[in-house]
């Protein structure tokens, strides 16, 4: 790896850190630190090796800064002393313990142990038994699962459900008899956020001026809590928690302007609110669940004296559902009775450490991977098996291709892993499956990896994008029962599949469908909740097919080697990559520039608009928002007099929480600010351009994962040390097709973050989930 030409080498250093990133919140389960929702210029730390990035979720002004968003869920700078600090104040309420009937202490050992044996007998008598789907689930997740189903099977009709009845249903358009041309997309309006009226804007005012909260959490009040937020805030001022960005201590200062002497940190208001805020925050960071004991450290270092109360009263309120997860201990581990009855002492001290893990979770997350698990077997199950595709399989292009066709002709669900170059194999079998006469379709996450599939496929009527292809633009539409029109799907870069997407996209998956999901396991994670293609493969849910085509070139030589743990200097004789040490954020931020508006056009023919920078955080000296500044000043300069934009300027657009789309901006109008993302015209309304637009010469690796550009300029300050993992760094390396150059300022940080730095585990429950569900087609 050498330099560009005319790039003179500077002393590799380490500069002093622009923004440091705080430890762990207790309870967090693990990720180093999420990036806040930035739609305020929230949070101006690096993001972290596997935790989504909630940069793509639009946020709320933070309700300490009269509408300047400092802190949101996702920061990781409320560290445990932060916390326990801004709670000193509050006064404990005296915890009154009620009287316990008096046993001996033996007594109440050989009592507790009894019970202990009972319990782990039933459950081995229920993983006995079939399995429903389903059956973990309790209070409101259970409700809405026995609503689906009841729906689903007949017994009631939609409408049952609703207080009102609804509006009939617009026909659902049949499948085509043949191939459409394509369509010329209409301009996409952008979703807007839930229309409040005048009157509950100015009640919710009202009661946030009286509480010394800003006004400018008026509207995200009204749209998290409903017309009611006023009355729901006055009763209760902790619901203010459900306002994204809004932190406890600012809740707690909320609810003592308006309660005055008669709250305290133990009232059941605020632990419930709290343990629902610390579930969504956790979801921010991947999770779908939380041990039931980080949630537990966590209240206790936020002034709660009884923890354990809270967590109960919290589940029995239904603000958390709780789940048990683990191996039961076998019967030789329990320890068996002794002929007269009574457990031996070593048997008793076997059952007590039953490793069984307590979990806590929202009733959201629960219901989606249920009916994900649920959706997953049906597919396992359903399919017919006899497919002869045997003669399409021998002209595959590659053997890893050939595989992949027999593999997905024997089976409803298959996983298949693998590189870039392995994108061919998933390309080979929808080009195959069509051949055969089938309705076999590819979906990615964005018109980039729609444009590449579509390539490497040689027909733009075989890919789409899957927002595209579940809200109907795009794809065959749906067939008489609602389901999409469909024999086969192939979704491509699945590992940024959040739980509640994938269990919408299996849900619309007709019995009898083949669904495989392919990807690349050491990219990193979705944005959203979930590990769906991880959880996928560790469960072994379904057959497997592992590609066997190396990525190709320079690029994919150290790609491959990142993979492994191992950053090697690779061959580049057509410097196709190149290292450019910086000693400091101010040196990397115009060696980007220069970069990218000089060296890598002049040296490669590569135009800037075909260069994406991509960095560790969107704060600091040198992280996406200084970056894009300094780029905008060289590349398209102007007084941004759209809301800050100027037509020409490189944009990230944020419609959803999770999806991060690029695009050009064109113009403005009284409809607001319309962008060209990927050849598909959207309208962003002026009232949501500030926060779902930004500038996106410069992206974060979780951005700018899914896509591919000519040339990647990674940028690595100092300060991005701490966010630097395996996955960021394979996800971030992979971007460039032709051509990478890395702006290195973290010295060691970035072979020991290769080597000693693996992904974030994320809390889920569907593997064990898909492990329990009934599937005896699937491979061992």
């Amino acid at each position: 790896m050498t330099a560009l030409p005319g790039e003179t080498p500077g002393t590799v250093g380490t500069d002093t850190p622009q923004d440091t990133v705080s430890p762990p919140e207790a309870g967090a389960e693990g990720p180093e630190h999420a990036e806040a929702p930035d739609a305020s210029d929230a949070s101006d730390a690096p993001d972290a090796s596997g935790t989504p990035d909630p940069s793509d979720v639009p946020d709320a002004p933070d309700a300490s800064e009269g509408g300047e968003s400092s802190d949101t869920p996702a920061d990781a700078d409320d560290d445990a002393k932060g916390d326990a600090e801004a709670e000193a104040g509050a006064d404990a309420a005296p915890a009154a313990a009620a009287p316990a009937a008096e046993l001996s202490e033996a007594q109440a050992e050989l009592a507790a142990q009894r019970e202990l044996r009972e319990r782990i007998e039933k459950r081995k008598a229920e993983k006995a038994a079939p399995i429903a789907a389903g059956t973990g689930l309790s209070g409101t997740a259970a409700d809405l699962l026995a609503a689906v189903r009841a729906v689903e099977s007949g017994e009631k009709s939609g409408t049952a459900f609703f207080d009102r009845p609804a509006a009939t249903p617009a026909s659902r358009r049949p499948a085509p008899a043949a191939a459409q041309p394509t369509r010329t997309p209409a301009p996409e309006a952008a979703p807007t956020a839930r229309t409040a009226t005048p009157e509950a804007l100015d009640a919710v005012r009202a009661v946030l001026t009286e509480g010394g909260a800003p006004e400018a959490l008026a509207r995200p009040a009204v749209g998290a809590l409903g017309e009611q937020a006023a009355e729901l805030l006055r009763t209760d001022p902790w619901r203010l928690l459900a306002v994204p960005g809004v932190r406890p201590e600012q809740a707690d200062g909320f609810a003592r302007a308006l309660l005055g002497a008669d709250c305290g940190p133990d009232d059941g208001r605020r632990t419930a609110a709290l343990v629902g805020w610390l579930l969504e925050r956790a979801a921010l960071q991947g999770h779908t669940a939380l041990d039931a004991d980080a949630v537990r450290t966590a209240l206790a270092e936020r002034a709660v004296g009884d923890p354990d109360a809270a967590v109960r009263d919290a589940v029995e309120e239904g603000v958390a559902l709780v789940f048990q997860e683990g191996d039961e201990p076998s019967a030789d581990d329990a320890g068996a009775a002794d002929s007269d009855g009574e457990a031996d002492e070593a048997g008793d001290a076997d059952v007590a450490r039953e490793p069984v893990q307590v979990l806590l979770g929202l009733d959201r997350y629960a219901l989606a991977e249920e009916s994900l698990a649920d959706g997953l077997a049906r597919l396992v199950n359903a399919c017919e098996k006899a497919a002869d595709w045997a003669e399409a399989a021998a002209s595959a292009p590659s053997p890893s291709a050939a595989e992949l066709i027999r593999t997905a002709a024997a089976a409803g669900l298959v996983a298949h892993s693998g590189g870039e170059a392995a994108r061919a194999e998933p390309a080979a079998l929808i080009a195959a499956a069509r051949g055969l006469g089938l309705r076999a379709l590819g979906a990615t996450h964005s018109e980039d990896g729609r444009r590449r599939l579509a390539a490497a496929t040689g027909d733009p009527d075989t890919a789409v994008t899957l927002s595209g292809l579940l809200s109907g633009a795009q794809g065959p539409g749906r067939d008489e029962d609602g389901a999409l029109a469909l024999d086969l799907l192939v979704v491509l870069d699945a590992p940024q599949l959040d739980v509640e997407g994938a269990a919408v996209l299996v849900e619309a998956l007709a019995d009898g469908a083949r669904l495989v999901l392919s990807g690349d396991p050491g990219v990193l994670g979705s944005a959203g909740a979930g590990r769906v293609f991880a959880d996928v493969l560790a469960s072994h849910a379904c057959p497997q097919v592992v590609s066997r085509t190396p990525d190709p070139g320079p690029i994919g030589e150290l790609v491959s080697g990142i993979g492994i743990g191992e950053l090697n200097q690779v061959d580049a004789p057509g410097k196709e990559v190149v290292i450019v040490p910086v000693r400091d954020a101010g040196e990397a931020v115009h060696r980007t520039v220069q970069l990218v508006a000089d060296s890598v056009p002049r040296a490669f023919g590569i135009p800037a608009e075909e260069t994406q920078v991509i960095t560790v955080g969107h704060g600091g000296a040198a992280g996406t928002r200084a970056l894009n500044e300094a780029l905008k000043q060289r590349l398209n300069p102007g007084p941004g007099r759209f809301g800050g934009f100027d037509p020409g300027d490189r944009v990230v657009h944020v419609p959803a929480p999770g999806r991060a789309v690029p695009g050009v901006v064109l113009s403005a109008d009284a409809e607001g600010l319309r962008l060209d993302c990927g050849g598909v015209p959207v309208v962003v309304p002026q009232e949501r351009v500030e926060s779902s637009v930004r500038h996106g010469w410069a992206l974060s690796a979780h951005q700018a994962a899914g896509m591919r550009w000519p040339a990647a300029v990674v940028v690595l300050p100092g300060d991005a040390a701490q966010g630097l993992s395996r996955p960021w760094v394979y996800t971030a390396f992979g971007r460039g097709e032709r051509h990478l150059s890395v702006v290195h300022g973290v010295d060691q940080a970035l072979p020991h973050a290769v080597a000693q730095v693996p992904a974030q585990e994320r809390t889920t429950r569907l593997r064990p989930l898909l492990e329990a569900l009934p599937t005896p087609d699937a491979a061992s």
